[in-house]
């Protein structure tokens, strides 16, 4: 699933939702703050230790966009050199995130570690493949590339015409200022809950089954497919129901 999280410019983290992000997405966690003159970055396996690091960073530059993402792996290693952001090629003057699965083109091949993202950011979204997004047309055209997945740009490239960039906003949720990929950021609901699945609010289990059939969800434990109380840890890395569960 991961958790890919926006904030605006003068926008403070909420420390406790990036902490629940954290604990459903356990395979490494990243930040990017932009200030006037660099885009300060961190990354690290511990998420508590990655949160702190963020939280002082923003409290140090609390003017300009920043991000912070947590990962579940669906493609590439679990590694620290797999936690976004990423640069985009070898320009660290833009730094990029994303949340969901990308398009075949970027799958790793085989004995390549990088995850799909990374692939992305470093061999095929430098070439402008569709052209400039300050541009309707390249907009549009990255964001029909994304699918439902989301994307977060942060920049000090002076070819950008803004400093901060999200790719199918509309796909995740604004609350308190800030913008979240999914819901879960959000506490999980009392075992007595009953209803649509709390990540993406539309679909129910399927009959026979106790998984949402979009995005994988748990109605028995009521947590996400790769937190799910049900199975044990060797089970984790089993794919989900549908391969179009991963907004």
């Amino acid at each position: 699933m991961c958790l890919l999280t926006f904030f605006p410019g003068g926008v403070g983290p909420d420390l406790s939702a990036l902490a629940i992000g954290a604990s459903i997405n356990r395979d490494g966690h990243g930040w990017a703050v932009l200030t006037d003159t660099q885009i300060v970055t961190g990354h690290g396996m511990d998420a508590d230790q990655v949160i702190a690091e963020f939280a002082h960073a923003r409290d140090q530059h609390p003017n300009g966009p920043a991000v912070f993402h947590s990962r579940w792996a669906t493609r590439g290693i679990i590694t620290l050199g797999n936690c976004h952001p990423f640069p985009l090629g070898r320009d660290e003057r833009t730094w990029l995130a994303h949340n969901g699965t990308l398009p075949q083109r970027v799958h790793p091949r085989p004995y390549d570690p990088r995850s799909d993202t990374r692939i992305a950011a470093e061999d095929y979204l430098p070439k402008l493949p569709f052209g400039s997004v300050d541009t309707r047309r390249g907009f549009r055209g990255l964001e029909s590339w994304l699918g439902h997945s989301k994307l977060v740009l942060l920049t000090l490239d002076p070819a950008y015409a803004h400093r901060s960039y999200v790719f199918n906003e509309h796909l995740g949720i604004w609350e308190s200022g800030i913008w979240y990929s999914n819901t879960g950021y959000q506490a999980r609901q009392p075992r007595s809950w009953r209803g649509p699945c709390r990540y993406c609010r539309t679909h129910g289990p399927e009959p026979g089954s106790r998984y949402c059939s979009r995005c994988g969800w748990c109605f028995i434990c009521l947590a996400d497919f790769a937190d799910c109380d049900c199975y044990s840890l060797a089970s984790r890395r089993r794919p989900r129901t549908c391969a179009a569960s991963r907004p």
